[in-house]
């Protein structure tokens, strides 16, 4: 199974990935990673792992609808099986998911429907719920919408703050996306 990454970050999420693949723990090519801007960590962790990067720089583009044409000449051309959303921040027309449906695939840090957004860690304490959690979805058009994949609850502790609750729901995470991609390419 070949996947493209998106990142915007630091791709902690896509270093488990190359982690299990050079490990043999999980059956997929990762034909390239992606990011919106130049020297993001993550594109920094794929290089050194010997992987083919890509950055369309969203500053770029006069318009959005250039940018988004041109973000998906770049995936398409990796001709991906799938296309992980893992800490990309940018929001994809409708074109781009119509190009991979159910396809793409998106991680979010809390129990989606449930705070949904940029936010969702910070919203989710604001709430005051006692369990929030990471879930992996099949994205469409809305924000942080589609048929959910995978999902995994962590427990919000009285002393977390926003930062501590979000590394623990980092670890969820990417243990949830290591598992979804090796269920998909086992399908």
């Amino acid at each position: 199974m070949r996947i493209v990454v998106l990142v915007s970050g630091t791709g902690s999420n896509l270093q488990a990935v190359i982690d299990a693949v050079a490990a043999g723990d999980l059956p997929v090519e990762i034909a390239a990673v992606g990011a919106d801007r130049p020297g993001t960590p993550g594109i920094e962790r794929s290089a050194a792992a010997g992987l083919e990067t890509f950055v369309v720089d969203f500053k770029d583009f006069p318009a959005r609808a250039d940018w988004d044409a041109a973000l998906l000449s770049a995936v398409a051309a990796y001709e991906p099986d799938y296309v992980v959303s893992s800490g990309f921040m940018r929001i994809v027309a409708a074109d781009f998911i119509n190009a991979f449906p159910g396809r793409y695939v998106n991680t979010h840090p809390a129990l989606l429907p449930s705070f949904p957004g940029a936010h969702g860690v910070r919203d989710a304490l604001a709430y005051g719920v006692k369990v929030t959690g990471c879930t992996v979805h099949f994205a469409d058009a809305g924000v942080d919408t589609g048929p959910i994949i995978a999902q995994a609850p962590v427990a919000v502790l009285d002393e977390d703050t926003e930062a501590t609750l979000h590394e623990r729901i980092k670890v969820a995470e990417r243990e949830l996306l290591i598992k979804v991609l090796g269920d998909l390419a086992r399908a």
